[in-house]
């Protein structure tokens, strides 16, 4: 279907104009880089997306089409013909992303030349949004000794920083090199490659075991999220008593409340608890052909760590996961002898997803409403999905 876009444009907070509909080349609402480059050509002057204001007949954080809200660094040279109504642009709302206000994204962005100016590296060029939501907030800062990537993260995700530092200490290559970290921001290196969603049988294995020896040595640092068995299992019977328990059939709670009774069988399963990804995709590696780098801790915690072997597994194509479930298997085997991880897959299927329902309802919870069209109906929905592996 595709995507095609409207953007209200203002500057220093005052309405220029509509521009739009017009197409962009990527789907995908939270990617933003080609609506800030459309509008830069079209106005004559940097302009920088704020955040989404509503999506018509789009789903799944793609297609439709989307209206944002655009912020003109300049005045500028070109003005939209078309008025706007401003009474929606100027409300606030105490939810709304630090990154997706005209304040706090000149502060972000202040900052981060601050420290590179600091460091002696100094941006040597405007800055390019890559991705703006309510998960992230992505821009690159071109610099001389090469681009840097500064990333903001909302107060419900996890200290990216901290625990890229806890495994740097392991194995510096697993994770990505981290510049300056502040609150709920860092600036990265840049990493060369592509993310690895059509990983081969060698990247695959190599994510994997690197990232289960990293694993079975790793401190969890200090703040992690606590995600262990019987804090999970709670957060799944309040999620299951709430709302969302609202929305399912009686049958369907009771069925999902006997799933929460099963985590103590995947603690008999003998695997540790340790930091957990959360979120251990092919697509949040990054490499060019040798080992990836790990990339996107926002949702990392403590916790069993079949939860990354089920993230891993699910997101490859069907003929590449037998790979990855033997790595994960193997490693896991030879670092903690006697443990059972083939019965830890099998068992915590269905509980893997009712701890994905928790997180979906912590973002609905902590963003503000226009944005609620990214998470909407997915703790519902991944209810169900662990239903049907029950």
């Amino acid at each position: 279907m595709g995507r095609t876009v409207t953007a209200l444009v203002t500057h220093e907070g005052d309405p220029l104009g509509a521009v739009g509909p017009f197409a962009v080349e990527t789907a995908w609402w939270s990617e933003v880089g080609s609506v800030a480059g459309h509008l830069r050509r079209e106005l004559g002057v940097p302009v920088l997306v704020l955040r989404l204001l509503k999506v018509e007949h789009g789903e799944g954080g793609r297609d439709g089409h989307v209206t944002y809200h655009a912020e003109a660094l300049h005045p500028p040279t070109r003005v939209p013909a078309r008025p706007i109504d401003h009474a929606g642009l100027g409300a606030s709302h105490e939810l709304r992303s630090p990154w997706a206000r005209l304040d706090g994204l000149r502060e972000l962005l202040g900052w981060a030349a601050d420290i590179l100016a600091a460091a002696g590296r100094p941006p040597t060029g405007p800055v390019e949004q890559h991705r703006t939501w309510n998960l992230a907030g992505l821009f690159r800062l071109p610099t001389r000794q090469g681009p840097v990537w500064l990333k903001a993260t909302p107060r419900f995700a996890t200290d990216e920083a901290g625990v890229i530092a806890a495994f740097a200490r392991l194995d510096p290559g697993l994770v990505p090199q981290v510049i300056a970290a502040g609150d709920r921001r860092m600036l990265l290196e840049h990493l060369p490659g592509e993310d690895c969603w059509d990983a081969s049988a060698p990247v695959i294995i190599s994510a994997v075991e690197r990232w289960v020896a990293a694993q079975t040595a790793v401190s969890p640092p200090e703040g992690l999220p606590d995600g262990r068995s019987p804090v999970i299992a709670d957060r799944v019977r309040a999620l299951l008593d709430g709302p969302v328990g609202g929305e399912l059939t009686a049958g369907e709670r009771a069925v999902a409340h006997d799933l929460v009774r099963r985590w103590p069988m995947l603690d008999d399963c003998g695997l540790p608890d340790t930091v957990v990804h959360g979120d251990f995709h092919p697509g949040n590696w990054r490499g060019d052909g040798g080992p990836p780098v790990v990339m996107d801790f926002a949702d990392a915690h403590l916790g069993n760590p079949v939860l990354d072997g089920l993230r891993v597994r699910d997101f490859l194509p069907e003929g590449k996961r037998p790979i990855a479930v033997r790595a994960w298997a193997d490693a896991w085997r030879s670092h903690r002898p006697g443990c059972h991880p083939a019965r830890a897959l099998a068992i915590g299927e269905p509980l893997g997803h009712l701890a994905y329902a928790v997180r979906y309802q912590e973002f609905l919870d902590g963003i503000e409403p226009s944005e609620r069209i990214y998470h909407l109906d997915d703790p519902v929905v991944t209810v169900r999905r662990a239903l049907r592996h029950a």
